[in-house]
C-alpha cells in the first residue's frame, strides 16, 4: 500500500490547510523557497550516543566538544533570533546536542518566547530534546514560555532503547519526563522515533499502541545519511510507505492535510479518532522542494541544509561590532544564494558524497 492509497481527511471546511503567514516577508532562495523556520543548536554536547547521531561506540569516534567561549551566548542568540524574525522567520526550534544540558536554558526560552513575527503574531517556539532531563525541567520550561516540545524516543522496550541510545539509559525516565511535560501543560507533545531496520523496527507498533488515545503525536522518521559517523546504507531504511502500511493493517488510518506546505511530516489520524501520527520520509520521498529551514550552529554559523559541508559565520561579526544591518545583510545573502537540494539529488541517483557536518553541531 502507498501513502496516496489512504483517503485524505481534511480538517478545514475548504479541504485545505490554513496557511500560517502568506506573504509575510518576500525573502526567497534561488529555488523560490521562503525563509520561515530557524533551528538553533544551543550546545553540541549530549548525554546519549544514539547510533544515528553521535555513535561513539559504533564508529570508534570520540567527539571533540566545542570550548565554552566559542559557543554563542544567550544574548547573542537572542539578538540573532530577533533579526531572523525580521526576515520572515515564524518558527524557532531549539536543538542540540541535547539542549537541556545547556545551563539555565529556561532563561533563553524566556528571551525568545517574547519575539513576534513580522505581522505581529507570537513566534512559534518549540524544542527537541532526548527527554532524559525533561522531568526536572518541564515545569520551568513551560513557565518560561515554551508551550510545545518534541521528545526523541526510539523504543519502548528498555533493552532496545538502551541499545539505541548507546549509554544504557533507561526508557522509564524518558517516559516519566513525557508525562510531566503533559502535566505541565505542553500541547502538543510530539515523539520522534528514528527507525533503523533490524534494530528497532519491531518497536513501531508498540510505540503507536502506547500513545494511541493520548494527546501525544508520534512521528516515525526514516533512518537517513546525516553526518559522517552513522554508517548509513539504504538497506537500513524502513520506508514511510512500509511504516504506514504496518500501522494501518492493525489500526486503520486516514490522511490529514498538512498544517503548512513546508511541513516535513505527512500526517495521519486513526479512523476511530483515537489519535494522530506522522511519518517523515527523509529518504524515500525527498521534501527539499518545500524546505524553508535555516540552521544556526552552536558556534554561530548558518547552515542552509542538514547535509551541508560548510556554513556562514555570524559569530565573528557579532563579536566585532557589526550593526544589525550588517548582520541582516549577511544572513539575507546567505538565504538568497541557497540552492540546496541534497535529498532530491540523492533520490535521483546523483553522487552526493561529501564531508557533511555532524547533526549534533547544527541540530536535527
Amino acid at each position: 500500500m502507498q501513502l496516496k492509497d489512504i483517503a485524505i481527511f481534511n480538517e478545514t471546511p475548504s479541504g485545505n490547510p490554513s496557511p500560517a503567514s502568506v506573504g509575510a516577508y518576500p525573502m526567497h532562495d534561488r529555488l523560490g523557497r521562503p525563509l520561515r523556520d530557524l533551528r538553533i543548536s544551543v550546545t553540541d554536547r549530549c548525554n546519549l550516543r544514539c547510533i544515528y547521531c553521535m555513535p561513539d561506540r559504533a564508529s570508534g569516534k570520540n567527539f571533540q566538544f566545542i570550548p565554552h567561549p566559542e559557543i554563542l551566548t544567550f544574548e547573542e542568540i537572542s539578538r540573532l533570533a530577533h533579526l531572523f524574525t525580521g526576515c520572515g522567520v515564524e518558527k524557532i526550534r531549539l536543538t542540540g546536542g541535547e539542549p537541556l544540558l545547556r545551563p539555565d536554558i529556561e532563561i533563553l526560552v524566556e528571551k525568545l518566547a517574547h519575539l513576534k513575527t513580522v505581522d505581529g503574531r507570537d513566534i512559534d517556539l518549540t524544542m527537541t530534546t532526548n527527554g532524559t532531563l525533561l522531568a526536572a525541567k518541564a515545569h520551568a520550561l513551560y513557565e518560561a514560555g515554551l508551550k510545545r516540545i518534541t521528545v526523541s524516543l526510539d523504543a519502548l522496550n528498555d533493552g532496545i532503547y538502551r541499545q539505541m541510545n548507546g549509554v544504557n539509559f533507561p526508557v522509564d525516565q524518558v517516559l516519566n519526563g513525557i508525562g510531566l511535560a503533559l502535566q505541565a501543560g505542553f500541547s502538543p507533545v510530539k515523539i520522534n522515533m528514528v527507525v533503523k531496520k533490524g534494530i528497532n523496527d519491531q518497536e513501531i507498533l508498540p510505540l503507536a499502541r502506547y500513545f494511541r488515545n493520548t494527546p501525544v503525536i508520534v512521528r516515525f522518521i526514516e533512518y537517513m545519511d546525516v553526518g559522517m559517523s552513522n554508517g548509513w546504507t539504504a538497506g537500513d531504511t524502513v520506508t514511510s510507505d512500509e511504516l504506514v502500511s504496518m500501522i494501518h493493517a492493525e489500526m486503520p488510518l486516514e490522511s490529514l492535510a498538512p498544517h503548512q506546505d513546508s511541513d516535513t511530516a505527512a500526517r495521519f489520524r486513526y479512523r476511530d479518532g483515537t489519535g494522530e501520527i506522522g511519518v517523515i520520509s527523509s529518504i524515500s520521498k525527498a521534501f527539499c522542494g518545500n524546505c524553508t529551514r535555516l540552521r544556526l550552529s552552536t558556534t554561530g554559523k548558518l547552515y542552509t541544509c542538514l547535509f551541508a559541508e560548510s556554513g556562514t559565520d555570524l559569530k565573528e561579526g557579532l563579536r566585532n561590532g557589526w550593526s544589525d544591518a550588517q548582520i541582516t545583510h549577511t544572513l539575507t545573502r546567505c538565504w538568497q544564494n541557497r540552492d540546496d537540494r541534497y535529498s532530491q539529488l540523492r533520490e535521483s541517483g546523483f553522487d552526493t558524497a561529501r564531508n557533511k557536518i555532524e547533526m549534533s553541531y547544527i541540530g536535527g
